[in-house]
C-alpha cells in the first residue's frame, strides 16, 4: 500500500533562515485542520523553519474489517483491546511520513504533528546534536524529542538552546507519545520494511520495537511539548477504547505488556542484555 501521496512542499519558509541542510522538517495535518496548520507554522515561522505538510490519514470512518494491514486479533493479545480507527489512521500518518522522507534522500527528518509546542529551536538543538549521536551510535534509528516522561535511560550529552537546557539520552524504554520524533534514514527505512500488519498504536509499537532492538533516544526535558487541543485524526478514539473494545483480561495484558518493556529496557541498560546496539560512549 501506498502511504506518501501528498506531502506538500509550498508551505512555511519563514523569517529567512535556512534550516538544517540535511534536516527534512514535515508537519501531519488532517484536511481542513486550517486553524492548527496556521498555529503550528507561526511557531515553526519564530524559529525560521521551513517545512512540508504531509495530509493525515483520517481513518475515524474506517471499516476496520475491510483493512488489509490490520490485524485484529494480534492487537486483542497485544493491547487487551482492539484498535479504533483513529489510530490506525495516526498510525498510518506515520507510514506516510516515512515514505516521503525516504523518496527524498534526505538523511534526517524531523516530524510533527499539528499540536507540537516546541519550546526552542528543534533544528538548532538537532544540528548541536545529531553529530555526537551518529558518533556514538551510527545506527541509531529514532529519537523521540515530544515525551513527556522518561524511564530507564542512559545519559549521553547535555546541550543549551536559547533558555532550554535538555540531556541527550540513550531511551531502553522508549517514551510514548508521537507528537515530535526524529528519523534516521535507516530508521524509516527499517519501519517501512518490517511494516506487516497493524496490532498497536505507532507509539505503542515504537516501545515493542526500539525497547528490543535498541538505536532509540530522547532528550530531557522534552524540547516539545504540545497544546491542549486534543488530536482530531485520534477524534473520539478515547471513548471508544473505553466502550465494547476492551476485552476482559485487558488490566493484565496492559501489566503483562509493561512489565515485559520494562525488564527488557532495565537489562539493556544495565548490560545484562545487549540489543542491537554497541555500547554506547559518550562523545568526545
Amino acid at each position: 500500500m501506498a502511504y506518501a501521496a501528498a506531502a506538500e512542499r509550498s508551505t512555511a519558509h519563514a523569517g529567512g533562515k535556512e534550516n538544517m541542510q540535511s534536516l527534512n522538517v514535515y508537519v501531519i495535518n488532517l484536511d481542513g485542520s486550517n486553524d492548527r496548520l496556521e498555529t503550528i507554522s507561526r511557531r515553526l515561522a519564530e524559529f525560521g523553519i521551513a517545512f512540508e505538510r504531509v495530509s493525515a490519514v483520517d481513518g475515524r470512518r474506517f471499516d476496520l474489517a475491510t483493512l488489509p494491514d490490520y490485524d485484529a486479533d494480534h492487537a486483542e493479545r497485544y493491547m487487551g483491546r482492539s484498535l479504533v480507527g483513529g489510530e490506525i489512521g495516526c498510525y498510518r500518518s506515520h507510514l506516510k511520513v516515512a515514505e516521503a522522507f525516504l523518496a527524498s534522500g534526505a538523511p534526517y527528518a524531523l516530524v510533527l504533528e499539528d499540536d507540537a509546542l516546541p519550546l526552542c529551536n528543534p533544528v538548532e538543538l538537532l544540528e548541536k546534536a545529531l553529530p555526537d549521536l551518529t558518533k556514538a551510535d551510527p545506527d541509531w534509528r529514532l529519537i523521540n524529542i515530544g515525551n513527556n516522561k522518561l524511564k530507564i535511560a542512559t545519559p549521553i550529552e547535555r546541550y543549551q538552546v536559547g533558555h532550554h537546557d535538555c540531556e541527550l539520552v540513550a531511551a531502553h524504554y522508549f517514551p510514548m507519545t508521537t507528537s515530535a520524533i526524529v528519523w534516521s534514514s535507516e530508521g524509516a527505512r527499517l519501519f517501512l520494511q518490517e511494516h506487516r500488519k497493524i496490532f498497536a498504536p505507532v507509539d505503542n509499537y515504537f516501545r515493542h520495537w526500539l525497547t528490543r532492538t535498541g538505536h532509540g533516544y530522547s532528550f530531557w526535558p522534552a524540547p516539545v511539548t504540545t497544546t491542549d487541543a486534543a488530536s482530531q485524526i485520534l477524534s473520539g478514539a478515547g471513548t471508544a477504547r473505553k466502550t465494547n473494545k476492551r476485552k476482559w483480561y485487558y488490566g493484565f495484558a496492559k501489566q503483562y505488556r509493561l512489565f515485559q518493556d520494562k525488564l527488557i529496557a532495565f537489562l539493556s541498560k544495565s548490560g545484562l542484555r545487549q540489543p542491537a546496539r554497541n555500547r554506547l560512549k559518550p562523545p568526545k
